[in-house]
């Protein structure tokens, strides 16, 4: 029986970079004190990192999100914060290249399968209306007898309507959502 911590995409440019946001600064130290939690509790913790190359304009993405972030070997790319120095030793770091991880699917199962059964995900980070529920709605399909929860105080969006609905919508996907 293991749990497991995913923190989402916390990055400088969804902090203080090019799609930051202030309610996302408000984040980090709460974000760092729960990573430290968790390892200090036995989970395991992982973290994604939304991942663009320097022709990112060109993808369907940039030519609806015509902000370049995140691009790979910038500092946009890096994590953030107190968070980012909290994760320096977690279990699994995954790059992704859109907004959910075929990658996590593949890992999570993998790890089910090879190191004991993944009771609990707590997924945290941004932004919780796009990376944030669609890398759930993959642990809810990889996993689907664990226990998926939304630590919707470890979340944000830059829209908080958007937000709160995408919380409503993991929640009648039969996820928990604490911290409302």
């Amino acid at each position: 029986m293991k749990k497991l911590l995913i923190v989402v995409d916390y990055q400088n440019d969804f902090v203080d970079g090019a799609l930051g946001f202030p309610k996302s600064v408000s984040l980090d130290k709460k974000i760092a004190e729960r990573v430290k939690k968790a390892f200090k509790d036995g989970w395991d913790v992982w973290y994604t990192k939304d991942t663009h190359l320097e022709d990112y304009l060109e993808s369907q993405e940039g030519k609806r999100l015509p902000i370049p972030h995140t691009i790979l070997n910038t500092p946009g790319h890096e994590l953030y914060g107190e968070t980012g120095k909290a994760l320096e030793n977690a279990d699994v770091s995954i790059i992704k290249y859109t907004f959910g991880s075929d990658k996590l699917l593949e890992i999570l199962q993998r790890t089910d399968e090879n190191m004991g059964e993944i009771t609990e995900i707590e997924i945290c980070g941004v932004v919780t209306n796009m990376c944030v529920i669609s890398n759930a709605v993959i642990a809810k399909a990889a996993l689907p007898d664990a226990k998926i929860v939304i630590n919707a105080e470890l979340c944000a969006s830059f829209d908080d309507s958007l937000h709160e609905k995408a919380l409503d919508v993991m929640e009648s996907m039969q996820m928990e959502i604490v911290g409302r």
